[in-house]
């Protein structure tokens, strides 16, 4: 929890009022300088058989998102783990349908779709792989080429995977920290998936880490995919070699989707050897491929114009 007030007691809520009985709730306070934690324990009084299995911990000064992550993964004693952050809400069914199918699939880790919610309406997002059996390297294929999101908060994963493996979330690097799902798909040897939208991603929240950019959060970015290829090459050789100029490439669309003709040139400047693997990722659709080769050949007046013609004008007026 950090700067999250106006949307913690939501989040509380649906995660006190799960229908899944058997849950430990860990709260971590980033040393946040607002009423967070305040707001959790008065959500609480309303649900006094969850008070003996709820945590809250405050962090004496701000160590960020993956810190936090850890901190709770050091405290957690369940069999699974979940992660939900504070400006977001789950359906109320969501921890209980989750751990029904890992058990009925005896899956070490379960992923979901999830909803993109905005003020007014939402925004239904499918995770739905083609795949019926999916074992580790078959998701992380898909997560490299763009069809799975390696999304941290929607996914059921084995407490052991992170035990067992020594994986953890990279302290002090917390743009892109979302890759450590791409780690533990690496140890993963059975996974299901559950074709029910079960998280709501809340784009309402300015202070939300995620929207904040600077050159110290593209270094972190960099630093995050640096140390995902590298862990992928050594534990896979070249087996993946196609996957991850495809995960070069999804790293850096998000800088096509703006109006800033320097987030154009930054793409540019990001892996350009990924550039000639445009038409080959199955994932891509015309309109994902249309806006990269525009800006390989830099017509930036092309990608500018999508902007607002696509994002601003069509997604805006639908989705707001």
């Amino acid at each position: 929890m950090f700067k999250v007030q106006a949307f913690v007691g939501q989040c509380a809520r649906q995660l006190f009022s799960q229908t899944l009985q058997h849950v430990e709730f860990i709260f971590v306070d980033d040393c946040s300088p607002d009423e967070s934690s305040n707001i959790v324990k008065e959500v609480l009084e309303d649900f006094p058989a969850r008070k003996p299995h709820v945590q809250i911990v405050r962090h004496e000064q701000n160590k960020g998102l993956p810190s936090a992550r850890n901190t709770g993964l050091s405290l957690a004693n369940g069999d699974y783990i979940f992660h939900c952050d504070g400006d977001d809400w789950l359906e109320t069914n969501a921890l209980e349908l989750l751990w029904n199918k890992a058990q009925e699939e005896q899956a070490d880790l379960v992923f979901c779709d999830w909803y993109l919610s905005f003020k007014n309406n939402e925004r239904y997002m499918t995770q739905d792989p083609g795949i019926v059996d999916l074992d580790g390297l078959e998701l992380i294929k898909l997560m490299l080429s763009g069809k799975v999101k390696y999304n941290v908060w929607n996914k059921l994963v084995k407490r052991d995977l992170y035990l067992d493996h020594d994986i953890r979330f990279p302290d002090g690097y917390g743009m892109g920290e979302d890759m450590t799902m791409i780690r533990l798909s690496a140890v993963t040897k059975k996974v299901s998936y559950l074709p029910m939208a079960l998280y709501h991603y809340v784009q309402l929240n300015n202070d939300a880490f995620t929207k904040k950019h600077s050159d110290k959060h593209f270094e972190q970015i960099r630093f995050n995919v640096n140390q995902t290829l590298s862990y992928l090459k050594d534990r896979f050789g070249d087996k993946l070699l196609e996957d991850m100029e495809f995960f070069k490439l999804n790293i850096k669309l998000p800088f096509l989707i703006s109006s800033d003709i320097v987030s154009y040139k930054r793409w540019n400047e990001w892996y350009p050897e990924s550039n000639k693997f445009i038409d080959k990722n199955p994932s891509f659709n015309f309109r994902t491929r249309f806006i990269q080769k525009a800006a390989m050949r830099k017509q930036y007046w092309l990608i500018k114009g999508y902007y607002y013609l696509v994002i601003r004008i069509v997604y805006g007026l639908i989705y707001r």
